[in-house]
């Protein structure tokens, strides 16, 4: 009798859930993404965000952060210590950083290997969107469990080369899980991000909760408390401001 039961879970679980069965080229789960995520119009259809909240540091420390970003590749990312602000930008040209942390008095620009991260986080839709477009090239690898979960795994390969695999909900077709190996001053870095804690904002799944490993000794964990749409920002926000005294 339970011989027979656990042979028919299987099929049963099948049965309940075809679009997971269905969804078998890179084509229909990206499109099943799309849709999940609030459609493309809709995603489109968002000019510029504002993200602010709170992140952890290390050794017990916290800061808030503020994310703003626009059309087409401009990002911006202010995160606040004790009073001190940090500052990463990119204005689609240029990649600057003011760092306070590590003795920066003046803005500078970022050293290449974070210039290339700093490009590739700029990329508004992220590069799922019209990958084909932007000369990236997409593969389903096939299907993986991520933390119990069953999740499609796509190949990204990014026009620079860089490659990274992105993790989709099998069911509900949300990201869960980024990997990416990327190098850092000389040294190369397993990065894992995590995605948890939808919400719909204006009709857009947004992550509210996000965890990064292997770019320090500890998780870094981002809980997202607002979210913006379509704010004002002119371009200057995310423009490297001169140095004082006049030197760019």
């Amino acid at each position: 009798m339970w011989g027979n039961l656990a042979r028919c879970l299987p099929l049963l679980s099948l049965i309940a859930a075809p679009a997971i069965v269905q969804a078998q080229s890179v084509d229909e789960v990206l499109q099943r993404y799309f849709q999940a995520s609030g459609g493309l119009d809709k995603m489109k259809a968002v000019q510029a965000t504002r993200v602010s909240g709170r992140m952890s540091v290390g050794q017990g420390m916290e800061a808030t952060f503020v994310r703003t970003s626009k059309r087409p590749n401009k990002v911006r990312l202010e995160f606040t210590v004790q009073g001190v602000t940090g500052i990463q930008a990119y204005d689609g040209e240029t990649a600057w950083m003011l760092m306070p942390f590590m003795g920066q008095t003046q803005p500078e620009l970022m050293p290449p290997d974070l210039a290339r991260a700093m490009q590739e986080e700029a990329d508004f839709d992220g590069p799922l969107v019209d990958y084909q477009t932007k000369g990236h090239q997409v593969e389903l690898v096939g299907r993986e469990s991520v933390e119990g979960t069953p999740a499609y795994k796509l190949k990204v390969t990014l026009k620079n080369g860089d490659v990274s695999f992105y993790y989709l909900d099998a069911e509900y077709y949300l990201p869960l899980r980024t990997e990416s190996t990327r190098r850092f001053q000389g040294q190369e870095f397993n990065v894992v991000t995590s995605f948890g804690d939808y919400k719909e904002v204006g009709g857009l799944m947004m992550p509210h909760a996000i965890t990064v490993t292997g770019q320090g000794p500890a998780a870094q964990q981002l809980i997202i408390e607002k979210v913006e749409l379509n704010p004002e920002i002119p371009d200057e926000h995310f423009r490297m401001p001169p140095k004082q005294g006049g030197e760019l």
